[in-house]
């Protein structure tokens, strides 16, 4: 499992953005693109892909 990127504003010496692609990222990999919030899941299309039947979520054609 790849651990994501530090976000603590205090260690990185960003300033803390209040809303924007910038405040949302990915819990999985840390990503800010592709970015999945509905149901408070906050994870990248690609993470969601790999993890999505562990979370209980199946594939109809």
């Amino acid at each position: 499992m790849i651990t994501p990127k530090p976000r603590d504003y205090s260690e990185t010496g960003r300033k803390k953005l209040a809303h924007g692609k910038g405040t949302r990222w990915c819990k999985r990999c840390g990503s800010y693109t592709g970015l999945i919030q509905q149901y408070d899941l906050m994870l990248c299309r690609q993470c969601f892909r790999e993890v999505a039947l562990s979370l209980g979520f199946n594939k109809y054609e």
